[in-house]
């Protein structure tokens, strides 16, 4: 058996990542640092290394679910979600659900809290919950800490620093608990087929589905149309886009950055 798809069989039986899901080309990247990293000269060494040492399997899944994320990231997405999603939200209820899928560590989900909280401010009678979840529990660990340091904050301002967040000595940030309440994290593989909830207002996953293969984007689209409720807003990742399979579940709602709605399904998806 050729020795990449020995290792990835048991990459799927000891980490439980189904490595058919994400792109080939993606997977030997991330196990090539990890190679480096454990001085293993070729994907055989490295399959005896990873069988004989077990702190390893979770470095490999940190490796294999990374995801790069700050505060605010692409600020003017976030623009929209401030001015126009969130306020039309509002206008029609007063109990507002959200999924943030591949929330990583946290930025994401916060971020959307802060601006869910500032609306929370000018209606008293609304309440938000952020379902934040991620496959990996190192991430999510980091994530419910809620602790950050200057860089990923360089698209907060003052304002909201001193507002939402506490300095410490060490010169890290740690999230205030009035937004920490609002996101419920929570370990979920998105390769499950499961959503985290149904009838949700909106859903965010902005540079996730950039790993996976075209078949698992198309039935991740599904799932995410199937989870919302009508109307629900879907925001995706500024280089990503819906394949033609799926097109016709969403229609665009700003285009330029990615926000799209729902389409009433008269068939199950």
């Amino acid at each position: 058996m050729d020795a990449f798809i020995s290792l990835q069989k048991s990459i799927e039986k000891l980490i439980r990542i189904k490595c058919s899901n994400y792109k080939e080309d993606y997977i030997k990247r991330r196990i090539l640092s990890r190679m480096r990293l454990t001085d293993n000269a070729d994907f055989e060494a490295y399959h005896k290394y990873l069988l004989t040492n077990p702190q390893e399997h979770e470095l490999l899944k940190n490796a294999l679910t990374i995801n790069v994320t700050r505060f605010f990231r692409d600020p003017e997405v976030f623009e929209v979600i401030r001015r126009e999603m969130l306020p039309e939200l509002v206008r029609r209820k007063n109990s507002i659900r959200i999924w943030c899928a591949g929330c990583a560590t946290g930025e994401e989900p916060y971020s959307l809290a802060i601006l869910a909280y500032e609306q929370m401010l000018l209606h008293k009678d609304v309440s938000v919950t952020i379902y934040a979840t991620d496959i990996d529990t190192t991430a999510l660990q980091k994530a419910m800490a809620g602790t950050y340091d200057s860089k990923a904050l360089e698209n907060v301002d003052e304002k909201r620093l001193r507002k939402h967040f506490i300095s410490r000595d060490d010169g890290t940030f740690e999230v205030r608990p009035h937004i920490k309440n609002l996101v419920k994290f929570r370990e979920h593989d998105l390769m499950s087929g499961v959503p985290v909830a149904w009838y949700l207002d909106a859903v965010t996953c902005r540079n996730v589905t950039i790993y996976f293969n075209q078949k698992q984007k198309n039935d991740l689209t599904h799932l995410f149309h199937s989870a919302l409720a009508a109307d629900g807003y879907y925001v995706i990742g500024k280089t990503e886009y819906l394949a033609r399979e799926v097109e016709h579940l969403f229609t665009p709602y700003n285009t330029m950055q990615k926000i799209l709605r729902k389409v009433a399904s008269t068939t199950p998806d």
